[in-house]
């Protein structure tokens, strides 16, 4: 746990149980909402290729998760942790410069 809480930044067990939490929160919320979102934009398992459905499900899932990791993290008091993170995770990707 220490070196958890050193890497990360945080001061308590307590903080590391809450982020655990967050993360397992909106795994599972970001994989429940991609489904009305696929069926908005018009793709369903049942209508369409496997070759088509999957990736781009996959593409919403990630979308979601990154959105909602930051709300579900400020609803939980640890904004500014999960801000951090994500600008990270973005930069990483390339999107860095949109964080400058």
């Amino acid at each position: 746990m220490e070196k958890l809480r050193e890497r990360w930044g945080i001061d308590s067990n307590f903080q590391i149980f809450i982020i655990l939490l967050v993360f397992a929160i909106n795994g599972s919320l970001s994989v429940y909402l991609a489904d009305p979102i696929t069926e908005l934009i018009g793709i369903s398992k049942e209508t369409t290729a496997a070759y088509i459905f999957w990736p781009v499900r996959i593409l919403v899932v990630f979308i979601v998760y990154q959105i909602t990791l930051v709300i579900v993290g400020t609803l939980f008091g640890q904004k500014k942790f999960f801000w951090n993170m994500e600008k990270k995770m973005l930069s990483r990707m390339g999107f860095g410069k949109f964080f400058k």
